[in-house]
Formats: C-alpha cells, sequence, structure tokens
C-alpha cells in the first residue's frame, strides 16, 4: 500500500513514519497542515515550517496546506491535504503519529473513510516512558519547541531529549500528572535528525519566547548539513 504520513515534524509523527518504513510500507509523501491559530485543537505549531527541510532530509514531496485554525472547521482543510495526497500520489492510506488522543484519531478517522483511505496509527497506545527511550536508542535528535503546562518553565525550551529529561518528565508525571509525551499538549517536539533522515539540520538563529505560563523555542534560520 502507498501511505502519506501526516507530517508534523515532531517526535511522533517522524517515528510513525519510521516504523511504518521499517515494516516495508511504502510511503509516498508527507502532508503538513499550517496552522495560523497557535492553539489549535489539531495540529502542532511550533517551528512547523522546518517540514520543508526535514521533507528534504528524508526525500520525500511535501504536501502542505494553510488553515486559520478554527475549531472543527480546520478539519475541512485537512481533508484537502489529504485528498491533494490521493489524487497526486495515489496514496492508499494516511498514517499518524497519535498516541493517546481520541479527539485527533476520530476525526482523522472520518476524513479517512470518507475518502475510502485506510487509517494507521502504528503508536497508539504505545508506552509514553517508552517510547522516549526507543527515540533516544534509534538515534533520533530531538529538542523540546514548546511547554504549555506548569510546572514547565522557559528553561525547557530548546532542551534536547536525553535520558536526563525523560527522567525529569516522569517526575513531573507522577506529582502533577503531565503526559511525558505531550499528549495533553504539555509539550511539543522539533526533529532534527533521525535513522532515515539523509542529512541533518542544524539550528542557526533561534530564540525562546516565553508569556505567562508557556513558551516556544523558534528556530528562525536553520539549514541541511552532512550527517
Amino acid at each position: 500500500m502507498k501511505f502519506g504520513v501526516l507530517f508534523s515534524g515532531g517526535k511522533d509523527s517522524t517515528f510513525a513514519l519510521h516504523l511504518m518504513t521499517e515494516k516495508k510500507h511504502q510511503i509516498v509523501c508527507l502532508i503538513t497542515v499550517i496552522s495560523k491559530n497557535k492553539e489549535s485543537y489539531m495540529f502542532h505549531t511550533p517551528n512547523v515550517d522546518i517540514t520543508v527541510l526535514q521533507a528534504q532530509a528524508l526525500g520525500l514531496p511535501l504536501i502542505s496546506v494553510d488553515t486559520d485554525g478554527c475549531k472543527e472547521a480546520e478539519l475541512a482543510d485537512l481533508e484537502v491535504a489529504i485528498l491533494q495526497a490521493k489524487d497526486r500520489f495515489g496514496i492508499e492510506g494516511v498514517v499518524t503519529g497519535a498516541v493517546e488522543s481520541t479527539y485527533q484519531t476520530s476525526r482523522i478517522q472520518r476524513i479517512c473513510d470518507k475518502l475510502c483511505l485506510e487509517c494507521f496509527n502504528p503508536l497508539w497506545m504505545y508506552n509514553q516512558r517508552g517510547l522516549l527511550e526507543e527515540l533516544l536508542e534509534r538515534n533520533f535528535q530531538v529538542i523540546i519547541s514548546g511547554v504549555f503546562a506548569y510546572p514547565l518553565s522557559e528553561s525547557w525550551l530548546g532542551k534536547q531529549l536525553d535520558y536526563g529529561v525523560i527522567e525529569q518528565l516522569s517526575i513531573l508525571s507522577e506529582k502533577y500528572g503531565l503526559s511525558i509525551t505531550g499528549e495533553g499538549g504539555e509539550i511539543e517536539t522539533t526533529v532534527l535528525d533521525a535513522p532515515m533522515f539523509k542529512q541533518k539540520i542544524e539550528i542557526v538563529q533561534s530564540e525562546a519566547i516565553w508569556s505567562n505560563t508557556s513558551g516556544v523555542f523558534v528556530i528562525k534560520n536553520a539549514k541541511l548539513v552532512p550527517k
């Protein structure tokens, strides 16, 4: 089967792509929705423009559409993007990086049913700590590009995922009920390198922006470099 991957540039969609490829499924394109609403219910927003570089690093075509990000209405824009992938690349299924979000998966499933496409969620109900540890074992380079929950602070912005960070998140999860993978919207991530990347991303210029109790690590300039 030919698949398109719903791709945000974060750890989950990148890992889902990796697992599907590892199982010899044919990935023919990436599908990205860029939301103008930074509080979108459906879509990852920090550094989503970096998907252009990530697609180049992966050697895959990228379908990218914009949305105003209005709740529920943004699903029509997602449908447009998936339909483009079906028309241009003949996809027969869609891959998501969903781990626990029934809000997202149920809506994506409805769109796939309407367009007569299969929907695959290879990370569904993955052990959260195990998922993060597996990323490190497989040499993913992941940074935290957004934090949106107490007690996470500005100091987390731009941190690279390592075993120490996983341990800290696990402790905070036990104390405050955070999802250590960010399934509740607590954190967002950006992947700079992964096993399938033919080149890696080097950040040239960045800025941490903090307001009240949340913030984002903005990649203002980046480039591809040899691995």
